[in-house]
């Protein structure tokens, strides 16, 4: 799934390249894709893109006020086309859910792999009429966002840190990928409840995020859109790297499952040495 430094790659990416040009087309060929038709997406066309921005995990590109806002979910992506093919696209079983076209012959595709089908678009002329964007808790790259508005956020808050890592609503951009990374980079266990930090835990946990996004997004700066997945992934530390060993200690990564999900860690270096039981609502072996 893009996280936060993936969609921000991509928020810069398309600056660079729909910024100053017309929508000509918009060719939905999924209809499942769109959460939204009034206005409908051909509004869009003959429109010219002001400003592409970011919100937690949605892409927000600003066509002269009316809003071209999608969420890529767990298997969707933005692939950028220097040429679009010529004729509209054939619907069919393939990945292929959207195509907009710019005046240049220049456009993208989003395409979404899998049979779940949560990739979203909406058109509208705010981006706070979608509730998933009205939701939103801070941006942990915001400037305001410092160590006492973490604390604050954390407070009484009796969840485990990986839960409310990933709780958009607390916290905007941070998915299961991002969660494990920082919470290596942390050295606490994705189990440990989140009220219970001391102010040293929320001062290494707020150095933690705030460091882990800020390099993935440096790495991920200037990269075309097709580049960014492997970016990512080469960048990871332990999410996705179970039995390999830590890069930091050497101990083996370990791996819980769950039901949709699952996560990774490093005994050695979060929970001290114990391994975490790989069964839903797990705890700490005894």
């Amino acid at each position: 799934m893009p996280e936060l430094p993936e969609v921000e790659a991509l928020r810069d990416f398309l600056a660079d390249h729909l910024v100053g040009h017309e929508v000509v087309r918009v060719l939905p060929v999924a209809i499942s894709v769109l959460k939204t038709y009034d206005p409908p997406v051909t509004a869009l066309e003959g429109r010219q893109v002001t400003a592409v921005r970011r919100y937690g995990k949605f892409l927000d590109i600003d066509a002269d006020g009316l809003h071209f806002v999608t969420h890529l979910a767990r298997a969707g992506w933005l692939h950028w086309k220097d040429r679009l093919p010529d004729g509209p696209p054939r619907p069919g079983k393939g990945p292929l859910a959207l195509r907009v076209a710019l005046e240049t012959g220049e456009g993208f595709d989003l395409t979404e792999a899998g049979t779940q089908k949560r990739l979203a678009v909406y058109v509208v002329h705010d981006p706070g009429e979608i509730a998933g964007v009205a939701r939103l808790g801070p941006d942990p790259l915001a400037a305001d966002f410092d160590e006492a508005r973490l604390a604050r956020l954390l407070e009484g808050e009796r969840r485990q840190l990986k839960g409310a890592l990933r709780d958009q609503s607390l916290i905007a951009g941070v998915g299961n990928a991002y969660s494990d990374e920082i919470l290596h980079a942390a050295k606490m266990s994705p189990f440990k409840l989140a009220a219970t930090l001391t102010p040293e835990e929320t001062h290494r946990l707020y150095e933690a995020l705030r460091s882990t996004l800020t390099e993935a997004v440096e790495r991920s700066h200037g990269l075309a859109a097709g580049r960014l997945k492997a970016e990512k992934k080469s960048g990871l530390r332990v999410h996705g790297r179970s039995g390999e060993p830590c890069p930091v200690c050497g101990d083996t990564i370990r791996e819980v499952s769950f039901s949709d999900s699952s996560l990774q860690y490093c005994p050695s270096c979060q929970t001290g040495g114990k391994p975490l039981a790989d069964r839903r609502m797990s705890k700490l072996l005894k």
